[in-house]
């Protein structure tokens, strides 16, 4: 991923592209990047000439849900979506990336941490 799109010194913990077949054929790119003790994102930058990006900061997702028709388990590819409580997006799809239910518990996971870091608690959560 190119690093215009965040801090250089910013790490990437996870990357991804929207697979066809399995393979990684496509302009769509997330990832998930992370500067200690500042922030952790998602980020999904579609295009090639031009590009269009969003970000989610981990701390406001809600939940996932992971999708797998039974091609993208020939393939071991599946469809994540993201729930969050997010001004302009509520809903991200992470189309057609390898290994979802890997990619599930690793958000997870960051998710909680970043919940952590900036001191929310589990009722704020909560709807």
């Amino acid at each position: 991923m190119n690093s215009s799109y965040y801090d250089s010194d910013a790490q990437v913990l996870w990357h991804d592209r929207k697979r066809w077949c399995g393979l990684p054929w496509s302009f769509t790119r997330y990832s998930v990047i992370k500067k200690d003790g500042e922030y952790a994102k998602l980020i999904n930058i579609n295009g090639f000439l031009s590009a269009h990006s969003e970000e989610i900061n981990l701390y406001r997702v809600d939940d996932f849900e992971v999708y797998q028709s039974l091609v993208d388990k020939l393939f071991g590819v599946g469809t994540i979506t993201v729930y969050c409580k997010d001004a302009t997006c509520d809903k991200l799809l992470l189309k057609n990336v390898k290994n979802p239910f890997r990619v599930r518990q690793l958000l997870n996971k960051l998710v909680l941490e970043d919940r952590q870091r900036v001191g929310m608690r589990q009722s704020e959560v909560q709807r």
